[in-house]
Order: structure tokens, then C-alpha cells, then sequence
């Protein structure tokens, strides 16, 4: 399920719960209405909150640490890139045709990752390209260094070349939800809870409800933004591909 439905159906619960929790109160015992009840049910609500607070914090946290991360990963990888390109353009005419596979394996890396207005998901699979870059690491092993300058030149490369596929290997490894499902669902169990303590103790209104509501909705909100934070290459928080557009623009010069 995408981040919005389960956003949906944590903000649906949340409210149900509110909305249970007045319902019930027509049904509660008067003795079960008295102060200490209520300090109890207060104190009791008062430690969820406080441990949905922490288990938010933590979830947002790593949500964002993992999104920096994969962000870092393509900026360091269109950085290499452009070097490389450098270092074969300095090496001279016999890498013109290392340089155009470079060029080609960068293309396709970008279209299989951000397709033109989002057409497809993102697809970081390295045996999808897995030709392309054979044929660049072939044609880079081929070349022939007639001068010292040239044989440096070449070392650099494949230095260069093996940072990259390690860079790009690492960008699908990462590419898998960092976020525990286990920690999620016991968030949403106390929010429920949570709002079902909110209106177990209050009249129905209207005030009320577009209070439990507005609540529900954000809650619901940060979970929604924790899921996004966890799937960087699609959604409305996706990475910026304007790095790698840049590489590509420099190879093309």
C-alpha cells in the first residue's frame, strides 16, 4: 500500500477511535466518572503520548537520515561521473568511444530512475543495465597507453570507475524502506488509544469532533511524510535528479 493510503487509514482509525470514545461515554458507569478516574485515565494518557512522542521522533529521524543519505549517494555519484568523463577527455582521442559508453550508461541509469513525468517506478536494479556497463569497463580496459601521462590517466579511471559501481551498487541496496514496521504499528495502536481516551471523558459536538479530526489528520500527516521520507525516488519528495542532469550536460559538452 502507497504512503497516502495507509496515511488515509491511519487518519480513519485515529478519528473511529475519537468518535468509539464519545460513544462510550453515554455508556460509562457514574461511579466510573469521578475525579480519580479521571486522573488515572489522564495519567495513563499522558505516558502514550509521551511514548508515541518518542517513537515519532524516532521514525522521523530516520526517515530523514536515510533520504539525506540516498541524496549524498546521487550528488557523489554525478561528481564521479563528471570526473571520469574528465579524466577519458584528457586521455585523448582513443577514448572518445569509452567516453560515448560512459555517456550511455549514465542515460539509461538516469531514464531507469526518473522516467520522463514519472511514467514507471523507479527501477535501481543493477542487472538492468548490467550491459551498458560491462561495455564501458571492456572499452576502459582496452585502452592502450602510448605515454606515462596516459597510463595515469587510465589508473585514475578505473579508480574512478569502480567508485562509481560501488556508488551505484550501494544506491540499491539502500533503495529498500529503512522504516520498522514493527515501531509503526505499535505508533498507531497508541495513537488509537490515544484518541480513544480524548473522547471517552467528552460530550459529543461538533467542536469536538473537528477537534479529534483536525488531530487525526495531523497525525496522520507526519506518518505521511515518514513513509515519503523512506521512498526517495518516488512521490511528491522524490530526489532531485538535477545533479545527474548536470553530469549528463557536462559529458555531452
Amino acid at each position: 500500500m502507497n504512503a497516502s493510503g495507509t496515511a488515509s487509514i491511519i487518519c480513519g482509525c485515529s478519528f473511529g477511535a475519537g468518535l468509539l470514545g464519545m460513544a462510550l461515554y453515554r455508556k460509562i458507569p457514574d461511579d466510573h466518572l469521578d475525579a480519580g478516574s479521571k486522573d488515572v485515565v489522564k495519567l495513563v494518557m499522558s505516558l502514550i503520548a509521551t511514548m508515541a512522542a518518542l517513537v515519532l521522533s524516532l521514525l522521523i529521524a530516520s526517515g530523514s537520515s536515510s533520504y539525506q543519505a540516498q541524496e549524498h549517494e546521487v550528488q557523489s555519484l554525478s561528481a564521479n561521473v563528471i570526473l571520469l568523463d574528465r579524466l577519458l577527455s584528457f586521455y585523448g582521442p582513443d577514448a572518445q568511444e569509452t567516453r560515448d559508453l560512459l555517456r550511455q550508461g549514465v542515460a539509461a541509469f538516469h531514464e531507469r530512475i526518473w522516467s520522463p513525468n514519472s511514467a514507471r517506478a523507479a527501477d535501481l536494479d543493477p542487472r538492468a543495465t548490467q550491459g551498458a556497463t560491462n561495455a564501458f569497463v571492456h572499452k576502459l580496459q582496452m585502452l592502450s597507453p602510448k605515454t606515462d601521462s596516459q597510463s595515469m590517466l587510465k589508473s585514475q579511471a578505473m579508480q574512478i570507475s569502480q567508485s562509481v559501481g560501488q556508488t551505484r551498487l550501494l544506491m540499491f541496496v539502500q533503495s529498500g524502506s529503512s522504516i520498522s514496521w514493527p515501531f509503526l504499528t505499535v505508533l498507531v495502536f497508541w495513537i488509537c488509544m490515544l484518541f480513544l481516551g480524548f473522547g471517552l471523558f467528552a460530550r459529543f459536538n461538533v467542536t469536538v469532533s473537528v477537534a479529534l479530526f483536525i488531530g487525526a489528520v495531523s497525525v496522520a500527516g507526519a506518518i505521511f511524510l515518514i513513509l515519503q521520507l523512506n521512498e526517495p525516488y518516488q512521490g511528491f519528495m522524490r530526489i532531485s535528479d538535477a545533479p545527474l542532469r548536470g553530469a549528463l550536460a557536462q559529458i555531452d559538452r
